[in-house]
C-alpha cells in the first residue's frame, strides 16, 4: 500500500533552515506529483507547495515563496522541503500527500522558536 513517511522536523531558531525529507512506497512515485501541506496549531491545513513529476514545474504558498524550495529525487523515491529563514509563523505539523492528495504521511513537526 501506499505508504509516506516525513522526517527532518526540529526546534530551530527563526532565521534558521530545515529540510525536510519524505520517503514514499507503494506506488510508482515518478509518475505523480507531490505537495507538502502544513498545519499550526490552532489552525486548519494550508497547501506549502507542489512539484510535478519531473521536478521541472513547482509551485508555492505566497507566505513562503522566496524561502522554501520543493525537489523530489525520482531515483531514491523521496520528496524534499528546503527551509530558509524561518519565522514562527512557520511553525508547524508539515504533510507530504500525494498521488492527488489520496495519501498522507504521520507529518513531522517543525518549530521555530528562540
Amino acid at each position: 500500500q501506499v505508504q509516506l513517511v516525513e522526517s527532518g522536523g526540529g526546534l530551530v531558531q527563526p532565521g534558521r533552515s530545515l529540510r525536510l525529507s519524505c520517503a514514499a512506497s507503494g506506488f510508482t512515485f515518478s509518475s505523480y506529483g507531490m505537495h507538502w501541506v502544513r498545519q499550526a496549531p490552532g489552525e486548519g491545513l494550508e497547501w506549502v507547495s507542489g512539484i510535478n513529476t519531473g521536478g521541472d514545474y513547482t509551485a508555492y504558498a505566497e507566505s513562503v515563496k522566496g524561502r522554501f524550495t520543493i525537489s523530489r529525487d525520482n531515483a531514491k523515491n523521496t520528496l524534499y522541503l528546503q527551509m530558509n529563514s524561518l519565522e514562527s509563523e512557520d511553525t508547524a505539523i508539515y504533510y507530504c500527500t500525494g498521488p492527488g492528495f489520496g495519501s498522507w504521511g504521520q507529518g513531522t513537526q517543525v518549530t521555530v522558536s528562540l
